[in-house]
């Protein structure tokens, strides 16, 4: 498995003890909730139709992925005939193996690249790295992950884990050839010393590689949203663009890709637009100030044409705003890099499944409240708790959750089935309780409550069952 190096999913308990454990990463978590979150409800709020184009993106989505095969061959007859060049990759190997074809065509030494998710899917820095190759972050939270030799914590601000302390730090140990004495302390001067160093690889670069938010059948083109404009240095400069792209990113029309354009940037960064948004159709045509001489589009499945028919269909919706992840009381009590692998919070927890397999990520399903939050910022209304219930079970069914849990389980099960001692053993349990609670007022241990107890006390509860009180008609507030 190719990801393995970086993949640490089956170490998400041990990662999340050390999160929480971990001041600075607590420090820089703290604005997530505070910020993005209140943030995107004003932003979300001024706009009446935002529900309704929420339904809208949805449809479209469902649409597409149900004429999947369609689109996708729309969109490679519109970019061959605008001059590009499509590419088919089943796995993550031969996506890398494109990559390195094309770049060593070109005869590249230097590459740029645009921020990428897929591009982190199949590790593609490191193999470039591996052949002789340099690849160069340009999007400047991707850039500090980089230097960091980390994986981005977050899809859409990838070094939010960072302090400005930290930056800095980083910065002046890893660019000595700037002046030693230069002045980092401000969020300005930092900018500018990532524009100084980067601008340097722009112009140096022999191929450049961008995601794309979409492909569009309609006309065979790419759309990448940024707010730093270094995507559209990254795509131009160089002689040759790549881009990496996932099969579920194509949309039927230019119009179907502004109906999403209006959820994504006001889900992800509360905007109500990106910055920049760049359309690509093909390599530089004569008459053209700038732009590639060779413009290539490789399109990846890695596993995902089996969601595709099966449960997991409607997280191929996804159009990578974040959302889901901002709202997640969990992912920002322990943040990205706590989930082991390129895609956190609740879209990773079931979308790293699908693509590692459960034996490996077991633990991310489970990382939640269910809570709802998710699904409830979701632009394109996925069902997320739902999909993270199902690998619950797929966990459950392959026996790969431990025995006391499984055993735990199917004791609670036998009690279910049978209603009438169920009710009896429960009124026993919170009977006893409820009397010793009226002693203690809190526990601080209970048995077979371990875990919670641990961390917290564990509230006496009242005398009587829920059931019991709302069969005697009890009504609370």
């Amino acid at each position: 498995m190719a990801f393995a190096e970086h993949l640490t999913s089956p170490a998400f308990k041990e990662n999340a003890k050390g999160a929480l454990a971990d001041p600075q990463l607590q420090s820089a978590l703290h604005g997530v909730e505070t910020g993005v979150v209140d943030r995107r409800r004003a932003t979300v709020e001024k706009l009446p139709e935002f529900q309704a184009l929420r339904d809208s993106a949805r449809d479209i989505k469902n649409h597409t992925l149900a004429h999947l095969d369609l689109y996708l061959e729309q969109f490679e007859q519109k970019c061959t005939a605008a001059g590009g060049n499509v590419h088919y990759a089943v796995t993550a190997e031969e996506a890398r193996a494109l990559v390195l074809d094309i770049c060593r065509k070109a005869n590249a030494k230097l590459v740029t690249k645009g921020k990428s998710m897929v591009g982190e899917e199949i590790a593609i820095n490191d193999f470039l790295e591996q052949n002789g190759i340099a690849p160069i972050e340009t999007d400047l939270g991707e850039y500090l992950v980089q230097i960091r030799h980390e994986l981005p914590s977050h899809i859409i601000m990838p070094a939010i884990h960072l302090t400005k302390e930290q930056i800095e730090a980083d910065f002046r140990r890893v660019h000595t050839h700037l002046p030693a004495d230069r002045n980092l302390e401000e969020h300005q001067t930092l900018l500018t010393e990532a524009r100084t160093v980067l601008r340097e690889r722009f112009l140096a670069a022999d191929v450049g590689i961008t995601g794309a938010n979409f492909l569009v059948a309609e006309t065979g083109t790419s759309i990448i949203v940024t707010n730093e404009g270094n995507g559209d240095l990254t795509q131009t400069l160089p002689r040759v663009h790549i881009v990496l792209a996932s099969i579920e990113k194509v949309v039927p029309t230019l119009e179907d890709m502004s109906q999403l354009l209006r959820v994504l940037a006001r889900s992800a960064t509360a905007q109500e637009m990106s910055v920049y948004t760049t359309l690509s159709t093909g390599p530089r045509r004569p008459g053209d100030p700038d732009g590639p001489n060779e413009y290539h589009v490789i399109i990846l499945d890695n596993g995902r044409t089996a969601m595709l028919g099966g449960q997991f269909r409607e997280m191929l919706r996804c159009i990578r705003c974040g959302a889901c992840m901002n709202h997640c009381p969990v992912y920002a009590a322990v943040g990205g890099h706590t989930y082991g692998w390129v895609y956190p919070g609740p879209m990773g927890a079931v979308l790293t499944p699908s693509i590692v397999g459960i034996e490996n990520a077991g633990h991310l399903p489970n990382a939640s409240t269910f809570c709802g939050r998710c699904e409830e910022v979701c632009p394109v209304k996925i069902p997320l708790p739902k999909l993270m219930r199902y690998w619950r079970e797929r966990e459950f069914e392959k026996n790969l959750q431990p025995a006391t849990i499984r055993n735990g389980l199917a004791f609670w099960a036998w009690f279910a089935q049978r209603p009438r001692l169920y009710r009896i053993a429960t009124s026993l349990a919170m009977f006893g309780m409820g009397l010793a609670g009226k002693f203690f007022g809190r526990f601080r241990w209970l048995p077979l409550a371990g875990s919670w107890t641990r961390h917290r006390d564990f509230p006496a509860p009242h005398v009587q069952t829920f059931q019991a009180q709302w069969k005697r008609g009890v009504r609370t507030r």
